[in-house]
């Protein structure tokens, strides 16, 4: 065999069993590459968590991990509860409404005074539990949002309950968030 002929044999690209490029087969039959994905994504949605709901008028308390933030929680994991501007059962729409609003967010359960929704993140398709909990006699919202698998999440949670706060402010539901402090 010549140089030459060691050369192109080196870089010849494998083919499959009818002769045809590997590449053109993938691109044909997408499916292995389809299966893998779904199996990723469904590998970080994990488990529905079994203690979060409403438990003697309090949200779930936060882990010690720092990809949750909650109204109920003090220190790191403190946000402050959406104060109502306007009566209680027209500030639960708006909140439910912004709630579906958010991207690639599913309610998955409500009632009258709680909801909980479903987030997943745009890559990973990493899934993050958000709760409210109306709390007519405060004259708030109680607000949780916590990862399901990990130890951080970059801020995702703070940002999410941040922005919902901020949508419900500009609709004058709720006192502006930004003015107030965060319990430490």
């Amino acid at each position: 065999m010549t140089h030459t002929e060691r050369s192109r044999h080196r870089t010849r690209k494998p083919e499959t069993e009818t002769g045809e490029p590997f590449r053109a087969r993938i691109y044909r039959e997408p499916w292995p590459a389809l299966v893998l994905v779904l199996a990723l994504l469904a590998g970080c949605s994990g488990t529905r968590p079994a203690h979060i709901g409403v438990s003697q008028g309090r949200l779930a308390p936060c882990p010690a991990t720092p990809n949750c933030v909650s109204s109920d929680a003090t220190g790191e994991h403190a946000a402050e509860p959406f104060r109502l501007t306007v009566d209680p059962a027209r500030a639960w729409r708006n909140a439910r409404d912004a709630v579906a609003a958010l991207p690639r967010t599913r309610i998955v359960s409500e009632t009258p005074d709680y909801l909980h929704a479903e987030c997943r993140s745009a890559v990973l398709g990493f899934v993050d539990d958000l709760e409210l909990h109306l709390r007519p006699g405060a004259g708030v919202i109680a607000v949780r949002s916590a990862s399901r698998v990990g130890y951080s999440d970059l801020g995702v949670n703070r940002r999410r309950v941040e922005a919902l706060g901020e949508s419900l402010a500009r609709q004058g539901v709720i006192q502006s968030t930004a003015s107030t402090p965060v319990r430490r």
